[in-house]
């Protein structure tokens, strides 16, 4: 996964301690890992648990709603987040977000996924010189047109003719070397091999 490496890299520059990461990864198979909320409690939760001062932070948030017995809004928590990011000489924060196109865009209004896309329009509006977010996601409309009028880089892998030629070679490997796959018409192993090629839409 291309967020993996992303996040190695990252650790690197924060081991010497001159930068805070904290990432999160959506999860279709986890409902508690499909909105905003959980977005926000955990990357509050791993930037206060990187410095004294982001733990004094959390600790009298904790105080004040009766020792964790009081859940926080939404509200409260972007305000947190808000704050954290702010503190005074706050050092480089890098924060990665992989696989936004699993947050749901459905159920109700507006959506888990509208909700995460007006949270990062919201930090992105605070024009904090030291912040840098990563976002990954598989191509989807609604996505693009919120996030690139925001991004100061944008990168799409799934029309790199590299990165399908890579599909391609995997899904040959696989086809030609499975025992029973190979006493199959030489027409079939080519139709898998294309449509598993064309449904992987470059991932």
């Amino acid at each position: 996964m291309i967020s993996s490496s992303i996040i190695r890299d990252v650790q690197g520059i924060c081991a010497t301690g001159s930068a805070l990461l904290a990432y999160y990864y959506f999860d279709f198979r986890d409902i508690g890992k499909q909105d905003r909320h959980g977005l926000l409690s955990s990357l509050l939760l791993q930037l206060c648990t990187q410095s004294r001062r982001g733990y004094e932070f959390l600790s009298s948030l904790h105080a004040t709603h009766d020792d964790g017995q009081k859940l926080p809004s939404d509200s409260d928590l972007i305000q947190w987040l808000k704050d954290v990011l702010t503190f005074p000489g706050q050092q480089t924060v890098y924060v990665i977000v992989d696989a936004l196109d699993e947050c749901p865009n459905s159920f109700r209004y507006p959506t888990p996924r509208e909700e995460v896309l007006g949270l990062f329009e919201e930090l992105v509006e605070l024009k904090l010189p030291h912040l840098r977010v990563c976002i990954t996601s598989r191509p989807e409309i609604d996505i693009e047109n919120a996030l690139e009028p925001l991004a100061s880089h944008w990168m799409s892998l799934h029309d790199e003719s590299g990165q399908k030629g890579e599909i391609l070679s995997y899904l040959r490997l696989i086809v030609y070397s499975d025992s029973k796959i190979r006493r199959w018409r030489e027409e079939d192993k080519e139709l898998v091999i294309n449509t598993l090629s064309e449904k992987a839409n470059g991932m």
